[in-house]
């Protein structure tokens, strides 16, 4: 569409600075903090605890939160992540669960293969795995409750450091990415 338009991608985990490494756009997941950037809603994320089947037929389905703490979980190094993730009931009853694994992986993509693997549970977000729970590679283990590692209600947002003055180029890819996003 805009053949003019480069795209310089820096994929990372970690916060980066916008106006020091003179980023126009970024986006980001979870809970914003709060900071002088501008930010929009790209789309819901709500987290799944999945396995492929053959995991889940070698070592037995979970039935509770609970019994994870008996499973190997596929960790991700970000904090809260490692160590504990909370369900929350059709009730509203929040549970917090320890979770263990031999797996520390600091890729989402790379924790969705090894799930698919059959290597064990994981802590996964929609946008990556819908294509799998719909085709049966991977199970949502625990499809009535919601389930997150921080906080309940996360999102991915586009984050950009001024209102006014938004150059076209950015306006034009925040409109191609909520398209993209909203299908």
């Amino acid at each position: 569409m805009y053949p003019d338009l480069t795209v310089d991608l820096l994929l990372t985990d970690t916060t980066v600075d916008l106006f020091t490494e003179r980023i126009d756009l970024a986006i980001r997941l979870g809970l914003l903090a709060d900071s002088a950037l501008i930010a929009q809603q790209l789309m819901q994320t709500r987290y799944f605890v999945c396995a492929s089947p053959q995991y889940l037929k070698q070592k037995g389905h979970p039935k509770i939160p609970s019994d994870i703490e008996n499973h190997n979980c596929l960790l991700f190094p970000l904090a809260g992540f490692r160590s504990k993730w909370r369900f929350r009931s059709s009730d509203r009853e929040e549970t917090e669960v320890s979770v263990q694994g031999h797996t520390i992986i600091s890729n989402a993509i790379a924790l969705q293969h090894c799930a698919i693997a059959g290597m064990g549970l994981a802590l996964l977000p929609n946008w990556l795995i819908e294509d799998d729970l719909r085709d049966g590679r991977l199970v949502d283990v625990f499809s009535s409750y919601a389930v997150t590692a921080t906080e309940f209600g996360t999102a991915a947002w586009l984050v950009y450091p001024s209102r006014a003055y938004v150059p076209l180029k950015v306006r034009v890819f925040i409109d191609f990415l909520k398209q993209v996003i909203s299908g």
